[in-house]
Formats: structure tokens, C-alpha cells, sequence
């Protein structure tokens, strides 16, 4: 049996015509939405929505595309954009009853998050992106040898049909890679929980595809039609981040700054899944986010 969240309770929620999503809700008070990454679900949370639970109305989605949520197939790029993903999540939030809400995201989950900020900023009281760049100063600052990192960015950014081949072929071996390599501590994701993501990822090569493929072209162009128009997030906003921007050359504080004037930036000393591995740190920093 799947592992799950204990004592959340599970709904399938529509948010869009033939869309609907897995989605785990649990405790009460002022609502606050959890999205996660790439390549996991919504268990990643596992720690630190038991954490907010406490205090907080927690509400911990699986993507569209990904774990028990709904796949529709891509019809176009605006089938997974972000900004498609976001109108998701306000939609969910909505069908619980929650007009305004927090919103933090890891990953994928964080670029859906920065989105939902931007195109709905009356709906989103506080933001937390976890261990990302927006989209669009993402593929500005990847250059030389120092991009390799996300060489998995530029093949599902090519068009349908050769990288869902080539995933679908060793899917198991293509995520456990990231599962791996991006976790300093193994044993922050036990056995159970890395069966249920490969399991999750198998099933869903197409969408996950979809959704990167689309961060190399419409999720780019919305990022830059707002840059260009000085759109900004609003709200308060934080962000964790491993220490790798020195790594890689660019400052993560000016790049986020310039979209957040609120911004509260820190670095955990973790690996990339923060929730999993630094959970207090993760669930201690998103309830100082909503304290401001």
C-alpha cells in the first residue's frame, strides 16, 4: 500500500474541465498550500505539514501530471504552464473555501507558486518558493560546463516524442538519478517513499515532460512579458535555498529581489529536498512567513 499522510484526510477535487487532484487536507486555522517538486508527490511535505498542521488548515496537492492527480494529455503548451497550473491551484484552494490563502512550493511546485503569486496576487497572502529560480533567470544564467547540472532541463525541453522515449525506456534509473544525486542525506527518503515517487514518475513520462517542456517556452515568455511590464510579487515572500548560487555564478538574492521587495532569502544547509532532509528548518522558517 502507498504511504500517506497520516491523519490528513484525502479528496479528489476538480479545479478544471477533466482536471481533478489528489489532495490531502488536515488541521485547522488560516489555510496554507503546500506544492511539491520534481520527481516526487505530495509526500514530500510528510514532516513539515504535520508540523503546520497544528496551528494551520494544510493542503498538500499532487500537481496536475503528477502522482494521483489527474494527466490530461498535452494539447498544446498552455496545457502545463504554470500559469495553468496556478489557475489549479487557486481553483482547489476556492473548492475548500478559501478565497486567500499561503502558498509555498518546492521545485516545480515553486515555479507554480512564483506564478500563482504574479497572476493572483489578491488570492495569495504569503509565498515561499523553496530551492529554485524563476523560471526566466533560470535559463539566463545557465551557461558553459556549469549547466550540465540541468542537463535533464534541455532534453524534456525538446519537442514530443524523443525525451518521452528515452525516459519512458529506464524511467526508474532517469528519476532515481535525481532521487539520488540531489539528496545529501539517503536516509531522509526512505525506501517506501522513494517506491511510491518512482512509481508516481513511471506512470506519468508524458506530463512530467510536458510540464518542463513547457518552462523552455511559454512559462519563459509569460516571465518576461511581466518582467517587462515591472510586474512584482506583493506579498511577503521567502526563500530557501541550498548554497549553490555562488556555485553557478550569479547572485540568488539580487535575481529573487528584483521580482520580491519583501523578501526574506536564507540558506539551509541541506540537500536540494529541503522538506525531507531540514524539515524543523523548512517548517520554522515558513511559520516566521506567516507571522509578516
Amino acid at each position: 500500500m502507498a504511504p500517506v499522510l497520516p491523519g490528513f484526510d484525502y479528496l479528489r477535487v476538480p479545479v478544471a474541465d477533466g482536471v481533478s487532484l489528489n489532495t490531502a487536507v488536515a488541521g485547522s486555522g488560516s489555510p496554507i498550500v503546500l506544492l511539491h517538486g520534481f520527481p516526487q508527490t505530495h509526500l514530500m511535505w510528510r514532516h513539515v505539514a504535520a508540523d503546520l498542521a497544528a496551528g494551520h488548515t494544510v493542503i498538500c496537492p499532487d500537481l496536475r501530471g503528477y502522482g494521483a492527480s489527474d494527466k490530461p494529455a498535452e494539447a498544446g503548451p498552455e496545457t502545463y504552464s504554470k500559469r495553468t497550473m496556478a489557475a489549479d491551484v487557486v481553483a482547489l484552494a476556492r473548492a475548500l473555501g478559501h478565497e486567500r490563502f499561503a502558498l509555498a512550493g518546492h521545485d516545480r511546485g515553486a515555479l507554480v507558486a512564483f506564478r500563482a503569486g504574479l497572476d493572483h496576487p489578491a488570492a495569495i497572502s504569503h509565498l515561499a518558493c523553496l530551492d529554485v529560480l524563476p523560471t526566466l533567470d533560470m535559463w539566463e544564467v545557465m551557461h558553459g560546463a556549469a549547466a550540465a547540472v540541468g542537463f535533464h532541463l534541455y532534453l524534456m525541453a525538446q519537442p514530443p516524442g524523443l525525451p518521452e522515449r528515452m525516459i519512458g525506456a529506464s524511467a526508474d534509473a532517469f528519476f532515481g538519478h535525481f532521487l539520488d544525486l540531489w539528496t545529501l542525506d539517503r536516509g531522509a527518503i526512505p525506501g517506501d517513499v522513494r517506491a511510491a515517487y518512482l512509481d508516481a514518475c513511471r506512470t506519468a513520462v508524458p506530463s512530467i515532460v510536458a510540464d518542463y517542456r513547457a518552462s523552455a517556452g511559454i512559462d519563459a515568455d509569460h516571465d518576461r512579458a511581466d518582467r517587462e511590464a515591472g510586474a512584482r510579487l506583493r506579498m511577503p515572500v521567502s526563500v530557501l535555498q541550498q548554497d549553490w548560487g555562488a556555485a553557478l555564478g550569479y547572485d540568488a538574492v539580487a535575481l529573487w529581489g528584483a521580482w520580491a521587495p519583501d523578501l526574506v532569502h536564507s540558506t539551509v544547509a541541506c540537500g536540494h529536498f529541503m522538506a525531507e532532509e531540514a524539515p524543523a528548518v523548512v517548517a520554522g522558517a515558513l511559520r516566521a512567513l506567516l507571522t509578516r
